[in-house]
C-alpha cells in the first residue's frame, strides 16, 4: 500500500487567504466583484471563484469601467498610478494588497525619494512584467530596474553609482544572497551599496520544510499554476532534494500509476495552491495506485 501524505506547511500563504476571505465576503453580500488581474496564479481557485461572481479585469477594461463599479486589488499590490485611476473614475477599491507587500512598496518608495540626488539606481530582483514587480517599479515612477539574474546585473548596472537593491517578496534567499555577491564584488570603490532583506520570510521558511519533506518521500507531486513565481522557486527546491519530483497543475496531468517501488509519496505547492486541490491529487494517486 501506498502511504500519501500532504505537505502540512504547503498551501495559501497570508496575503493570498486574505484576499480570497475579502472576495467571497463581498461576493456573499453582493455581486458581480471585479478583481484587477487573476486573484491568485491558479486556474482552478481562479475558476472556483467566478463561479461565485468575481471577474477578473485587465488595466484597459479598468479604464472603461463605469463610476461607482467595486474593484479588487490582489495580494501583489499596485502602482500609484492605478489607485489614481480608480480615484479619477470614481472607482471603489477593495484593497487586498499583502501587508508584507505593502510595506515593501512603501520602502521602494521612501528610498528613492531620498535617493534622487545622488542618481542612484533603485534595483529589484524580480520577475519583469509580474504584477507584484510591476507595483515595485511604480513606486519609482518607472525608474527602478528590474533583473532576474547575475548576468543581467552585469549587464544592466553602472558600478561607478550608488546601488540600493530589494527583492520581490517571492524570489529564493540562495539567489539574492549571490547576486549580493556578485554586485559588492564588481562595485567601484567607495562607492554606496544598500540591500535589504524583502523576502516574505512565509516562503524563505518553506524551503527547509520542503527539503526535509521531499527527501523523506519516494516521490513528490508538486502542484503550482505555471505562472507561479514561488512555484517555481518552490518547486525547484524539492526537485533538488528529491529527483522523483514532478510538476503539475492539475490531477488531470496524472495519468498512471506509479512506479512498483514507490511505497510513499508526498504532496506539495505554492503558496498560491489551495488546499483542497492537493486533496483531489491524494484523491486522484488513490485512484490511480489502489
Amino acid at each position: 500500500m501506498i502511504d500519501i501524505e500532504i505537505s502540512t506547511s504547503a498551501g495559501f500563504c497570508f496575503g493570498v487567504v486574505n484576499a480570497i476571505n475579502q472576495a467571497e465576503q463581498y461576493l456573499s453580500k453582493s455581486r458581480p466583484l471585479h478583481s484587477l488581474g487573476e486573484i491568485v496564479h491558479n486556474s482552478q481557485e481562479v475558476d472556483r471563484l467566478s463561479q461565485k461572481g468575481l471577474q477578473a479585469i485587465n488595466y484597459d477594461q479598468l479604464r472603461q469601467l463605469p463610476g461607482g463599479e467595486k474593484v479588487l486589488f490582489r495580494a501583489h499590490g499596485e502602482a500609484p498610478w492605478v489607485y489614481d485611476l480608480a480615484k479619477e473614475k470614481d472607482i471603489h477599491i477593495i484593497d487586498a494588497t499583502c501587508p508584507v507587500v505593502l510595506q515593501l512598496q512603501k520602502r521602494i518608495r521612501r528610498t528613492y525619494e531620498r535617493t534622487r540626488a545622488d542618481k542612484a539606481q533603485i534595483v529589484i530582483f524580480g520577475k519583469k512584467g509580474h504584477a507584484e514587480v510591476n507595483g515595485l517599479v511604480g513606486q519609482t515612477n518607472g525608474e527602478a530596474i528590474v533583473i532576474e539574474n547575475t548576468a543581467e546585473a552585469l549587464a544592466l548596472l553602472d558600478f561607478s553609482k550608488p546601488i540600493y537593491l530589494f527583492s520581490q517578496t517571492t524570489k529564493s534567499s540562495r539567489d539574492y544572497t549571490e547576486l549580493i555577491e556578485v554586485i559588492q564584488a564588481h562595485l567601484a570603490p567607495g562607492i554606496t551599496f544598500k540591500h535589504y532583506d524583502t523576502i516574505c520570510r512565509q516562503v524563505a521558511n518553506r524551503i527547509p520544510e520542503l527539503i526535509d519533506f521531499a527527501r523523506s518521500k519516494d516521490w513528490i507531486y508538486f502542484i503550482a499554476g505555471k505562472n507561479s513565481s514561488n512555484g517555481k522557486v518552490l518547486f525547484d527546491t524539492a526537485q533538488k532534494a528529491n529527483p522523483h519530483t514532478t510538476f503539475i497543475s492539475s490531477p488531470d496531468e496524472i495519468t498512471a500509476p506509479l512506479p512498483d517501488w514507490v511505497r510513499t509519496v508526498g504532496i506539495s505547492g505554492a503558496t498560491s495552491t489551495p488546499t483542497w486541490l492537493m486533496e483531489d491529487v491524494a484523491r486522484k494517486i488513490r485512484e490511480l495506485n489502489p
